[in-house]
């Protein structure tokens, strides 16, 4: 009988093989890192067995590549970083109603296993999951990988489900059902509301959070967008905005020359956990992918930040290095966002969401290119 010849890898090994490492690397156990590979791989379904020969079933709006599996790494001033997975478990299907019934089971066998109350998405659900669904997401979700096998669980949802004309009308509603009917006055004037997420299982503090996108953002606009009842300090801001987005102005001409983000959009995340009407966190997303040659300089971008805002690089540096063995300045994109997020009574943590590039590369962006992609 002929030997087999080697099993072609599949979008469950690449992902998997990843979060294994970084595990490794925050020091998760072997045993969590398992259970968790295998709670991605059956989410995943038919997606995780499709060979990486083969390009995604679909596209998925998680990342350039179209990979369905995003991670991230949420760094404080104290100890090892927080290891967290995004993902869209309906990836397999183009059909958007498809993917959130694919979704929906996801999220349900979740709940089953770790004894969870589903009953916040199962009241939005005629709002977010219509008969003719429109993209680019029906559902995400994300899991804080946390030592023991019990991570914490956030669901993303699309607002424009259906239609983006009626995204901030569905946006008002959902708040409302849940408890919320003050808070979407409260928010601050945005394009676009690209998600709305839920924290669901084991939370100390559960969390809804709106998040709204803002095209030709200034450090200005960055500042004033914070709605938040013990917000950050607008040096913090400022520095961070500039910092990541590459932005910085000499104090001399910063009255006169006023740098905005021209290519990918920025985003901010606004946290409610009380039935105030002002939010209770606040979090500035720059996608630092547009505004770099290379990931080489992207991570000298993130290493600055870390270092002003108190926290250890090393782990990032580790974890870059677990997710990919590709040289940094061979490609831009594997730091795809930078993330500053202030809560109450917690410290300011900087979340640096790194992409799996499971099925392709992005390459370097020249020079010349990047200085468009700021205007004065």
């Amino acid at each position: 009988m002929a030997a087999e010849g080697p099993t072609e890898a599949t979008l469950g090994d690449h992902v998997v093989g990843q979060l294994q490492r970084l595990g490794a690397t925050v020091g998760l156990s072997e045993a969590d890192t398992a259970l968790y590979g295998q709670i991605l791989i059956d989410s995943l379904s038919d997606a995780a067995q499709r060979p990486l020969s083969l390009p995604p079933a679909s596209p998925s709006f998680i990342s350039d590549d179209h990979t369905p599996v995003e991670f991230s790494l949420a760094c404080t001033p104290d100890g090892a970083p927080e290891l967290r997975v995004l993902v869209e478990p309906g990836s397999a299907h183009s059909n958007m109603s498809d993917s959130a019934r694919i979704g929906l089971k996801a999220i349900r066998t979740m709940a089953a296993r770790w004894d969870f109350s589903t009953g916040q998405l199962d009241a939005l659900e005629d709002l977010f999951f219509p008969a003719s669904a429109e993209g680019p997401l029906a559902l995400w979700y994300a899991l804080d990988l946390r030592p023991g096998g019990v991570p914490g669980v956030k669901v993303y949802l699309n607002p424009s489900a259906t239609g983006p004309e009626h995204a901030a009308r569905t946006v008002q509603e959902a708040l409302h059902r849940l408890g919320y009917g003050k808070a979407f006055t409260g928010l601050p004037q945005a394009a676009g509301y690209p998600f709305i997420a839920l924290d669901l299982g084991s939370w100390q503090t559960p969390r809804v959070k709106v998040y709204l996108r803002h095209p030709r953002m200034s450090a200005d606009d960055a500042f004033a967008l914070s709605r938040a009842t013990s917000g950050p300090a607008e040096t913090a801001i400022r520095y961070f905005f500039h910092e990541a987005a590459g932005t910085t102005t000499s104090p001399e001409h910063e009255a006169e020359e006023v740098p905005r983000l021209l290519r990918r959009p920025a985003l901010t995340c606004h946290a409610l956990t009380s039935r105030e009407a002002e939010p209770s966190g606040f979090t500035l997303h720059i996608p630092v992918r547009d505004y770099v040659s290379d990931d080489e300089e992207a991570l000298a971008r993130a290493t600055a930040l870390l270092i002003r805002f108190g926290m250890d690089p090393s782990h990032l540096n580790r974890g870059l290095h677990a997710l990919s063995q590709r040289q940094l300045a061979d490609g831009v994109g594997l730091i795809a966002y930078l993330a500053l997020a202030y809560e109450r009574d917690r410290p300011p943590r900087i979340t640096a969401y790194l992409s799996s590039e499971a099925y392709a590369v992005r390459p370097p962006q020249e020079q010349r290119l990047l200085d468009e992609l700021t205007a004065r």
